[in-house]
């Protein structure tokens, strides 16, 4: 089984039904599969291969969901590339992805052109709307156990590491979630995250496997909260997944208030810490209806591996749970002898199951060094993956998460966690949004800000005197007026860090 068999279904069901919608264009599921079978049969003329990449070099579009949805019906992966990044590092993900072709259109054919690379490029705008070929589609030849996407993300040593992804996880996942969540045909999906981040494989393949309708939703609403807002109630959207820092602004500036968003039904978060006092804030102006659920996972888990939904009240100061382990997915939190935790001892994250990537593309030493046998397990294969997150197991079961392992410092003599900082100062101050860096040079503890208001330097002190022992406390805080973000809506502590550190 692979994942055009179940978009063939769904096609099959809904094929006038609105599948996808962008700033310019709307598909029909019909339309959709039109479309991409013209990618594909491009593809399958010229090389008459399975299971290679194909990258895509488009912005989140119409144009990309085609184009990846045809490399699956040619029977290869995609790998989205990002149009934002400098042109060496594009080359240098080509070189190790070594791809059949990049797809691109009329606007950034010239920039792949500028590579130092033998490549082919494979222009859609050129590609006859109708152009199917009368052949046996390539897909049908596919496993659930051959891969369907890579997503680049950083490496430590600055090359991109290349996320290879299989049909099975996606598949496994997919119809966890429309289980969990109670997903249909009747839910329209509001999408943040662009393609090149993995977050954007849960919207995608809810559409695919359910019939929902999936709107892309522009990068530029993102950047207008208000007018974000009046989008969503306007396409009557009523399933959501974004990153924390999308709510904290809208509950930072109180939009809500103004805003009703009576559609929303389904309200999911992931990929950094949600603050709880901004949660509560969605939670006190929504419909008390609405289900909010923390998302866990990191890119080589397949989107998700844990999950909470929020089912009791939390006070403003306590941390949220990443909750339980999906379906399929096994957690073990390890201690430094590689030990099974116990209630309340922090651990390393680690998991096991079907949601697990398949490795680096082309990678085996990286691969080897996070996925590995496990070691509670000398009886046969069995690999887990370290994830480099601290968490541990609360009374009730559920996971807390803690931090990075990277993100630990040691401050004068104390072994400090600067997620627990953040926290606290979020859950204080209710208007401003920030990160919370180590100055190595100086031995300083940084708070990286934005907001509209001016906060005195004593006033910050004073109030975190009560929620923080001293040596935590920041002792330089540096405010912005907006804030540095990642393309997928995340705080870029590395450009900060880098700017005012």
């Amino acid at each position: 089984m692979n994942l055009i068999d179940s978009f063939e279904k769904t096609v099959d069901l809904f094929p006038d039904k609105l599948a996808i919608r962008d700033d310019n264009f709307s598909l029909s599921f019909k339309e959709l599969r039109n479309k991409s079978k013209s990618v594909s049969s491009e593809i399958s003329r010229k090389y008459d291969v399975i299971n290679r990449p194909v990258a895509i070099y488009l912005p989140k579009s119409n144009k990309a969901l085609v184009s990846m949805i045809g490399a699956l019906y040619s029977g290869n992966c995609y790998a989205p590339l990002d149009i934002k990044n400098p042109i060496n590092r594009i080359e240098s993900i080509l070189r190790i992805l070594r791809p059949l072709c990049v797809i691109t259109d009329n606007k950034f054919f010239k920039i792949l052109e500028k590579c130092n690379l033998k490549i082919d490029i494979l222009n859609i705008d050129d590609i006859e709307p109708d152009s199917i070929d009368d052949i046996s589609y390539n897909y049908q030849k596919c496993i659930d156990m051959d891969p369907a996407y890579i997503i680049h993300t950083s490496g430590s040593t600055g090359s991109p590491k290349g996320v290879v992804i299989s049909h099975g996880s996606v598949i496994d996942h997919a119809n966890w979630m429309i289980d969990a969540f109670k997903i249909t045909s009747n839910e329209i999906i509001g999408n943040q995250s662009p393609f090149i981040f993995d977050t954007s494989t849960l919207d995608i393949y809810l559409m695919i496997f359910t019939g929902a309708t999936l709107h892309l939703i522009s990068e530029k609403f993102f950047m207008f909260p208000a007018n974000l807002l009046k989008y969503v109630k306007n396409n009557q959207i009523n399933f959501i997944c974004w990153v924390p820092s999308v709510y904290i602004n809208i509950a930072n500036l109180k939009l809500l208030d103004f805003i009703k968003l009576t559609s929303l039904k389904k309200v999911l978060f992931g990929g950094e810490v949600m603050p709880t006092q901004h949660l509560n804030y969605w939670i006190q102006n929504l419909n008390k209806d609405v289900l909010f659920a923390n998302m866990y996972g990191p890119t080589e888990i397949t989107v998700n591996c844990t999950y909470h939904i929020i089912d009791r009240v939390y006070k403003d100061n306590e941390v949220l749970p990443i909750g339980i382990p999906c379906r399929n997915s096994d957690i073990l939190i390890l201690n430094e002898e590689n030990q099974l935790c116990t209630t309340n001892e922090q651990g390393e994250l680690c998991v096991r199951g079907s949601s697990l990537s398949l490795g680096y593309w082309e990678d085996f030493e990286k691969s080897n060094s996070v996925f590995i046998q496990n070691p509670l397990n000398t009886m046969y294969a069995d690999k887990i993956y370290r994830t480099g997150d601290k968490v541990f197991k609360n009374e009730q079961g559920e996971i807390i998460f803690i931090g990075r392992k990277d993100f630990q410092i040691k401050h004068l003599g104390y072994r400090i966690e600067l997620g627990e900082i953040e926290h606290s100062i979020l859950s204080v101050f209710d208007s401003i949004n920030g990160c919370v860096l180590y100055d190595d040079r100086l031995n300083e503890i940084v708070f990286v800000y934005e907001s509209k208001a001016d906060i005195p330097i004593s006033e910050f002190r004073f109030k975190l005197n009560k929620s923080l022992a001293k040596y935590m406390i920041p002792t330089r805080y540096v405010k912005m007026d907006t804030m540095l973000y990642t393309n997928s809506g995340k705080i870029d502590r590395v450009k900060l860090k880098n700017n005012f550190i």
